[in-house]
C-alpha cells in the first residue's frame, strides 16, 4: 500500500478503520462521503487534518482517475457512477474486509448467512478463546477488522462476521474455515435478485482450496446448493437440525454430534445444555461446533464453551419485567426471517414492535408467522404503512401506529397484561431512524427500563 494513491469511500466504522490502516501502511489517502460533514466527529476530523488527508464531503472527487485503489465501505454500492469510472480506468476496487486480509499475518474464519451471523461468530470466538488460541472477533460486529488486522500475529485467529456487502468487494480473501448459515431474502434493494444475493454470500468460499473447510446448512437447500452452483472447492461440511448425516454436525438423541471423515461420532454437548433459546439457535450452535471442530479444536473445549455461552446483545435479549410483562430486545431482527425466528422462540402472548427502513422486502410470511402468538402489532418507521397493508390483507387487524420508540413502548405496556411479552423484532433495518440496530436496541431498552 505504501505511496499508493487510495480513496476511501464512506466514513462509517469500517471506513474510518480503513483510513487508519492505510495511513499506517504509508499510503496517500483521500476520503469521500455523501454527507456534507462526512458524518464524523471532531476528533476524527482533526485526525484527517493532522495527516493531510484530502476530504470530499457531500461531493464527488474532483479527479477519480488519479487513484490506484478505491476502498469501499460496506454500505457503498460498487455500481456508483464515479466508482465504475475509476474501475474502468484501471483502479482496483476493494472493501475493508479485503484490505484487512492483505494487511493481516494471521488466519481467518469467516461466517456469513442471512441470519445468525452475530450469534454464531461470537460463539465461535468464545470457543477459540477457550482453546487458548490468540483470537480476535470482528468484521460486521464489534471493531472494524482492518484495525485489528494490523495487530495480529502469525498465530492469531481472526473470527470474522462477513456480510454480503463486504463479500461483494473481496479479491484474495481466503478463510481457513468458512460458513454460510442460511439464505433467505434480504437486501433486495441492493442485490435485486436472490441469485445475486446468493452469489455474494458464496464469495466467502470463492478462493478456498480443497484442504480447507466450508460449513453449510443442509436443511436450507438454497444455502446448501450454493456449493455446487458456485463451484466450492473446499471440503463441504453440512450441518442439520432435522437429519442424521453421514458426515458433519447434527442433532441426535438430544445431543449435538459431529461425525468426521472416518465416520467417527463425537458428542459435543446436550441440546438442553445450551442457554440460547429457539430452534434457530440450535442451528447456530451446530454451525459453530462444526467450524470449531474442523478448525482443529478439541470436542471437550467446544462443548464447555457452548454450555457457558449466554447469547449476544440485541438478539432475543431479556431486558426487564414490570408487573408480569416481559420486555425482549431483538433489534438484530433486521429482516423478516430473523423476526419470524424470534416470534417462534417466544412462549407467551406477544405484543410485537416492528417497522423501519425499507430494504425491498415483502411481509406475507412475517404476518403468517403470527399464528396466534402475536396479539397486537405496533408499527413505526418508513415501512409501517406497507406492513399494515400486508397484515390487513391477510386478516390481521390488531394494529397500532406509533411515531417513535418511546411511543411504541408506552402503547405496548398500556395494552399488555401480566404474562405477555413486549418484543422488539422489527423485521427491517434501522437506518430510517437510527445509525444502526445497536442504537435502536439500546433505545428500546432505555424506554423499557424507564417504566
Amino acid at each position: 500500500m505504501k505511496d499508493k494513491k487510495i480513496l476511501v469511500i464512506g466514513m462509517g466504522r469500517s471506513g474510518k478503520a480503513a483510513v487508519e490502516a492505510l495511513v499506517g501502511a504509508g499510503a496517500s489517502v483521500s476520503v469521500q462521503d455523501s454527507k456534507a460533514d462526512g458524518g464524523i466527529d471532531a476528533e476524527f476530523a482533526q485526525y484527517l487534518k493532522d495527516n493531510g488527508i484530502k476530504t470530499y464531503f457531500g461531493e464527488k472527487p474532483e479527479d477519480v482517475l488519479q487513484y490506484d485503489m478505491l476502498v469501499l465501505s460496506p454500505g457503498v454500492p460498487p455500481a456508483v457512477d464515479f466508482i465504475r469510472e475509476a474501475a474502468e480506468a484501471g483502479a482496483e476496487i476493494i472493501g475493508e474486509l479485503e484490505l484487512a486480509y492483505r494487511l493481516c499475518k494471521g488466519s481467518f474464519v469467516a461466517i456469513t448467512g442471512t441470519n445468525g451471523k452475530t450469534t454464531t461468530t461470537t460463539l465461535v470466538g468464545e470457543i477459540y478463546k477457550a482453546s487458548g488460541r490468540d483470537t480476535i472477533v470482528g468484521g460486521n460486529i464489534g471493531r472494524a477488522i482492518a484495525v485489528d488486522a494490523q495487530e495480529a500475529g502469525e498465530d492469531t485467529w481472526m473470527i470474522t462476521e462477513t456480510s454480503s456487502f463486504q463479500l461483494e468487494t473481496i479479491k484474495d480473501f481466503r478463510p481457513e474455515v468458512s460458513a454460510i448459515l442460511n439464505l433467505t431474502p434480504d437486501h433486495m434493494d441492493r442485490h435485486k435478485t436472490m441469485e445475486n444475493y446468493g452469489r455474494a454470500k458464496a464469495a466467502v468460499f470463492m478462493n478456498q482450496t480443497p484442504d480447507q473447510y466450508c460449513v453449510l446448512n443442509f436443511d436450507d437447500r438454497a444455502c446448501f446448493e450454493l456449493a455446487e452452483r458456485e463451484g466450492c472447492r473446499a471440503k463441504v461440511v453440512p450441518f442439520s437440525r432435522t437429519e442424521e448425516l453421514e458426515f458433519g454436525a447434527f442433532a441426535k438423541a438430544g445431543n449435538i454430534v459431529i461425525k468426521d471423515e472416518s465416520g467417527k461420532e463425537t458428542v459435543i454437548c446436550g441440546v438442553d445444555e445450551l442457554k440460547i433459546p429457539g430452534s434457530h439457535n440450535l442451528e447456530n450452535a451446530l454451525a459453530a461446533a462444526a467450524v470449531a471442530y474442523f478448525g482443529g479444536i478439541d470436542p471437550e473445549t467446544i462443548g464447555k464453551a457452548m454450555k457457558e455461552f449466554a447469547g449476544v446483545e440485541h438478539r432475543i435479549e431479556a431486558v426487564c419485567e414490570k408487573n408480569g410483562v416481559r420486555f425482549v430486545n431483538d433489534s438484530k431482527g433486521t429482516n423478516t426471517d430473523a423476526a419470524i425466528k424470534a416470534i417462534e422462540a417466544m412462549k407467551e402472548n406477544i405484543i410485537l414492535i416492528a417497522g423501519g427502513y425499507d430494504k425491498g422486502s415483502t411481509y406475507d410470511e412475517f404476518i403468517d408467522a403470527f399464528d396466534g402468538r402475536v396479539k397486537e402489532l405496533i408499527l413505526m418507521g418508513v415501512t409501517a404503512p406497507k406492513i399494515r397493508e400486508t397484515a390487513e390483507a391477510r386478516g390481521f387487524t390488531s394494529i397500532t401506529m406509533a411515531e417513535n420508540m418511546e411511543d411504541c413502548v408506552a402503547k405496548a405496556y398500556a395494552m399488555a397484561k401480566p404474562g405477555d411479552v413486549v418484543l422488539l423484532s422489527p423485521a427491517c433495518a434501522s437506518w430510517d431512524m437510527y445509525d444502526n440496530f445497536e442504537q435502536r436496541g439500546d433505545h428500546f431498552k432505555e424506554c423499557a427500563l424507564k417504566l
